[in-house]
């Protein structure tokens, strides 16, 4: 794993994403190693920020700080990287999927890059959940990401000029839906936990 790599790509994508877009649009699509080397590092260093941030700092309500316990919120990590890890790649078969309906040329590599390599700012964003009570930070990610969508998606999947903008539109419904089903989940699976308050 090369971090510089990473550090480089992550760089380009949020301060240059149209030129960024083309060069992802030529490289090799290897679901393996964009996996190992971008995809998985994101999710995982995301996941454990909002572990940490959960467990150790808690969320400050002036009157008492709330925490989870430290195994549920490891368990909760765990959950949320096996979840995110298969939610990219069930994007990415959906964008290959409604690609012939907006004119769109089907590219399994392709959509999967879309997939992998749009939801960048939300993840990086996230990473400030170590202090919680910075979560609106990402969630200015989240909403970059989907500007970086916008931007890759008609450049790698290339639909026709007048649908890109309800394809990409159709995407974003898609992962809504696809990541309220994953929190579901998540919530299902995991045991209900009762935080731990601290009264300062």
């Amino acid at each position: 794993m090369d971090f510089a790599a990473i550090l480089a790509r992550i760089q380009k994508l949020i301060l240059s994403p149209g030129t960024e877009w083309d060069v992802i649009a030529g490289e090799d699509a290897n679901v393996q190693r964009i996996y190992m080397n971008y995809v998985g590092p994101l999710i995982i260093a995301a996941a454990l920020a909002t572990a940490i941030g959960m467990s150790v700092i808690g969320i400050n309500f002036g009157f008492g700080t709330y925490r989870l316990p430290a195994g549920a919120a490891l368990g909760q990590a765990i959950l949320q990287i096996i979840l995110g890890l298969a939610g990219v790649y069930i994007t990415g078969l959906v964008i290959n999927a409604l690609a012939p309906q907006f004119g769109g040329t089907p590219d399994a590599g392709q959509a999967f890059k879309v997939a992998a390599y749009a939801p960048t700012a939300s993840w990086v964003a996230s990473l400030v959940t170590i202090l919680p009570q910075l979560g609106i930070v990402a969630l200015l990610g989240g909403l970059y990401s989907l500007y970086l969508l916008y931007v890759g998606l008609p450049k790698l999947m290339k639909p026709a000029e007048d649908k890109a903008l309800v394809y990409t539109l159709a995407i974003i419904g898609v992962m809504i839906v696809i990541y309220i089903l994953i929190g579901f989940l998540a919530a299902m699976m995991l045991p209900s936990v009762t935080p731990v308050m601290r009264v300062n």
